[in-house]
């Protein structure tokens, strides 16, 4: 392995990022991958729903890329540069994993940001109308409410319930809200406080048979399970990095179909795709370098041994939870097609949210998610492929021990 002041190449490195796949040989015990991770002794982490521990193999890549940036910033970032060439390299492992070309890619902070950027560049005015639910993350709505503020366009809101189980009945209401003046439907591939996986796919189709533009805020599902965002048929897709996919914090991204180009036209758009450039500014290398390496990897292990992974121990934990009396859950049940990793159970009223997190972390080293209060009083688990049967038999003893 050659050294680049002391340090692994970067060659090296991604190299080395193709982890052990995972599967039923890691549920069953501590993962092998385990040191690949930075957490804290005896720490159980499942959270990554929120954000996701990004791997030593990717943060090597980074810090290479950085040394290698030093050594000569200009030349380095512009034009023919080589980290500007590895960066172009790594939005095409980035597409290759979302299933588009990188020439449709935009690279961008975060899921929010990219929200953001596609409705400042959605052609809309006074009058025009986005509909959405009331189960969306605030990172995917706040970008419409900005627009409704300042050029009065209206936001149609329809309600998902924990309940909403049927897939057709709520494409169903999808349908029925739209109206003449609907300009776009923004959803949520994967709802971020119960983890129902939402009949994206139909709902694009329904958009495109009314010339209408669909927007999938994609942040719970990158990563956790297999995303072809040409057979989903949406518009625009919007991601992150740093949750499921592992990738550095920071980082996300932003499809746009072809067909997209004449009602969403970001000024990203205006000098290409390049991640440095007149319209983008000097964008961060070493992050977008650790995307790619991140989604290379990831792609390497299977997304679809990854999700079988994840669906195993999150059955496991919905099924302990479901044995104890005090608890409601609030996601799909094993085998529902609506399910996903991210499993959600309602505490009772008597116990506060906040204080049983922070009793989670504190007595038991356990970090789990609040729900937030405006959804429900509870929390929620959202188990990766570095987790095991172990970490959730621990987290359910210790639920089970805060409200004995």
């Amino acid at each position: 392995m050659q050294e680049l002041g002391g340090r692994p190449t970067r060659r090296a490195i991604l190299a080395a990022t193709g982890l052990a796949p995972a599967g039923s040989a890691l549920a069953a015990g501590r993962s092998a991958a385990a040191p690949e991770y930075g957490f804290a002794p005896g720490l159980i982490y499942l959270n990554t729903a929120s954000l996701g521990p990004t791997p030593r193999t990717i943060r090597d890549a980074m810090e290479v890329a950085w040394t290698e940036l030093e050594t000569n910033p200009v030349g380095m970032s512009y034009g023919a540069g080589e980290l500007l060439t590895q960066t172009d390299a790594a939005r095409a492992q980035t597409a290759e994993l979302l299933g588009c070309g990188a020439d449709e890619l935009l690279l961008t902070r975060s899921t929010t940001d990219a929200m953001n950027i596609l409705a400042a560049g959605t052609r809309l005015s006074e009058g025009d109308r986005v509909l959405t639910t009331d189960q969306e993350h605030e990172g995917g709505t706040y970008c419409w409410t900005n627009l409704s503020r300042r050029r009065g366009i209206a936001l149609d809101v329809i309600p998902i319930a924990p309940t909403d189980s049927n897939p057709a009945a709520i494409v169903a209401r999808f349908a029925a809200a739209l109206r003449p003046k609907t300009r776009v439907i923004s959803v949520s591939h994967v709802i971020s406080s119960t983890g129902h996986r939402m009949p994206v796919a139909e709902i694009a189709a329904l958009a495109r048979s009314r010339g209408v533009v669909c927007v999938v805020d994609g942040a719970q599902a990158w990563g956790q399970i297999p995303v072809d965002v040409k057979a989903i048929g949406c518009h625009a897709y919007a991601t992150t990095g740093h949750k499921w996919l592992m990738g550095p914090k920071g980082c996300g991204v932003l499809y746009l179909s072809a067909d997209a180009h004449e009602e969403i036209q970001p000024v990203q758009l205006e000098d290409g795709h390049r991640f440095v450039s007149n319209a983008t500014g000097v964008g961060c290398l070493p992050l977008a370098i650790g995307l790619g390496a991140a989604a290379e990897a990831m792609r390497r292990r299977g997304m679809a041994s990854v999700a079988a992974h994840n669906i195993a121990l999150r059955n496991r934990a919905y099924e302990g939870l479901a044995r104890l009396p005090r608890l409601k859950l609030a996601s799909a049940a094993p085998g529902d097609p609506m399910g996903t990793a991210l499993v959600a159970a309602y505490l009772p009223q008597t116990v506060d949210s906040g204080a049983f997190r922070q009793a989670m972390r504190d007595r038991h080293g356990v970090v789990v998610k609040m729900a937030e209060k405006r959804w429900f009083n509870g929390f929620r688990l959202s188990p990766h492929l570095f987790n095991t049967e172990d970490d959730i038999d621990r987290a359910l003893a210790a639920v089970r021990a805060e409200l004995t």
